[in-house]
């Protein structure tokens, strides 16, 4: 199994299959707009810019962790947009965890567990790399800055 098995519905309300991103490097967030973390936008961003043609960076709001994305998909978008000018593909407002878990964080929890093994994500902008392949290959933290990750975002490209 694969991410491009799973398909979401974006912030627009299109629903997208992710093999529409098969050969490309992926990174996977469960964003919020009002977060502590919610500038690593920027640096998420800046991946997408820095890695044009080769990384997608898929963004899928939550609002499982400390309610800290209230909004509409509409108004995430005009946030993200206003505030981060993110150009990279957003999802409509996902659960992450739980017993509603998207299929496609089900899948994500269970292939990259973070540390010690745990499953669950504990938190806002936890992070999923994936090969072009469409195999999870690491997992990242909440407070890991999204300019830390190039050097294993390079190395995922060149595989």
């Amino acid at each position: 199994m694969t991410v491009y098995e799973f398909s979401a519905t974006d912030i627009t309300g299109r629903e997208r299959s992710l093999a529409e991103f098969a050969g490309k490097v992926l990174l996977i967030v469960n964003t919020a707009s009002a977060c502590g973390f919610t500038p690593q936008y920027a640096g998420l961003q800046a991946l997408q810019d820095r890695f044009a043609g080769d990384l997608v960076v898929l963004g899928f709001p939550c609002n499982q962790f400390g309610a800290q994305e209230k909004g509409s998909d509409d108004e995430i978008a005009s946030f993200c947009d206003l505030t981060f000018r993110i150009g990279f593909p957003m999802f409509s407002k996902i659960d992450v965890r739980g017993a509603d878990a998207h299929p496609l964080y089900r899948y994500l929890t269970r292939t990259a567990p973070g540390i010690l093994g745990t499953r669950a994500i504990k938190w806002n902008f936890t992070k999923f790399l994936i090969d072009r392949n469409g195999l999870p290959i690491a997992r990242y933290a909440p407070n890991t800055r999204p300019d830390s990750m190039e050097s294993d975002i390079a190395k995922a490209i060149a595989a």
